[in-house]
């Protein structure tokens, strides 16, 4: 939206900086930060007021775990009025990037709402219907891969490009919504799986966001992309916008979850930005280095599909209990080591993946 005072410059004044991604990056973080930490406890009281007795704690969990009942979850609100209001205050509002990864990111928040309100209400982990979770997702993830295709240059719609091979791309035609639509939803899930412990996800999303705010802005620039070998999707660039903002409802966010969790981000944060970075991933035509960056939410959603299907098999366990964080937890593992060796790998991960821009 300040975007527009750009039009109040002459080209050498304060007004000029708008025009600045960099700048409006900026602002946008700090936006973002100052409002997370202003609403942030009176958003925790209304919701521990509303929620009674917090998120419901599995039975067959962690014995630690029960300490932590009558935390309330729903956290991510926080976070996404947080993103939410930097973005539309910050980023150009006629780029349509920009909107769908908002879409798909308040989309995804309103299936882990409902996810979170069945939760709480009838004081069961067991929440809104995988059937109708699934289909909604679904839509949510098709429109955004159309509205991708529809939007990129006729050179790369419906391509998949390939990290370390720099004129590679591979034409999926109309395969590539469906596509699309697996790499949403399976980041959607992911970050979902991976938020078991207090601060395990918020700070890998925001690691793997911050990467791809490198990526999206070099890829939307024609002097960088071309210097890296990466494929030029002029407009990307805006989104570094958008997961500043996110960076900075994500720190606030984190200012509340840091052990003992004063509120959990629940499905309603965890859904919406593992969509988002789906998205971000779709859109920037880098979807393949999404499994390389988001390494640690694959490997949790990975330990859940073999422990099932091994269990299925076999009525035995591979992990003493999936996601594998829970496994280590078992193992005598404490929540704090944990989570910071966690965070370690995710950092390590996205450095791997911000390689692959210049090794091509």
């Amino acid at each position: 939206m300040l975007y527009w005072l750009t039009s109040l410059s002459d080209g050498g004044d304060f007004f000029n900086l708008f025009r600045y991604i960099t700048f409006r990056a900026g602002g946008a973080f700090f936006t973002a930060l100052i409002f997370g930490f202003l609403f942030g406890r009176p958003l925790i009281d209304l919701l521990r007021r509303k929620q009674k007795k917090g998120q419901p704690i599995r039975d067959d969990g962690p014995q630690n775990h029960f300490s932590k009942a009558g935390t309330p979850t729903m956290g991510g609100l926080l976070i996404l009025a947080a993103l939410t209001f930097g973005t539309l205050l910050w980023a150009r509002l006629d780029n349509g990037y920009v909107w769908i990864v908002l879409i798909v990111t308040l989309g995804f928040a309103a299936i882990g709402f409902a996810d979170d309100y069945a939760k709480v209400t009838k004081q069961h982990h067991a929440g809104l219907s995988g059937k109708v979770r699934l289909a909604i997702g679904l839509v949510i993830a098709a429109g955004a891969g159309m509205a991708a295709s529809w939007l990129h240059p006729a050179a790369l719609s419906g391509q998949l490009a390939l990290p370390f091979f720099k004129d590679a791309l591979i034409n999926l035609s109309i395969l590539y919504v469906p596509f699309a639509v697996v790499v949403i939803l399976g980041a959607a899930n992911a970050v979902n799986l991976t938020d078991g412990l207090d601060g395990l996800a918020i700070m890998p999303v925001m690691i793997a966001a911050a990467t791809f705010a490198v990526i999206a802005y070099m890829v939307g620039n024609v002097n960088f992309a071309n210097y890296l070998g990466v494929h030029f999707v002029p407009g990307t660039g805006e989104l570094a916008v958008f997961v500043a903002a996110l960076l900075g409802g994500g720190l606030g966010f984190l200012w509340y979850n840091a052990p003992p969790a004063a509120v959990f981000m629940g499905d309603t944060g965890s859904l919406a930005l593992g969509g988002a970075l789906g998205a971000i991933a779709v859109v920037t035509k880098h979807e393949i280095v999404l499994a390389i960056v988001g390494g640690l939410f694959v490997v949790e959603a990975l330990s859940v599909i073999i422990q099932v299907l091994y269990f299925k098999r076999t009525g035995k366990r591979v992990f003493l209990m999936a996601p594998i964080h829970h496994h280590f937890e078992k193992k005598g593992w404490g929540e704090a080591q944990i989570v910071i060796r966690f965070w370690i790998i995710a950092l390590i991960l996205a450095l791997i993946g911000l390689a692959t821009l210049k090794l091509r």
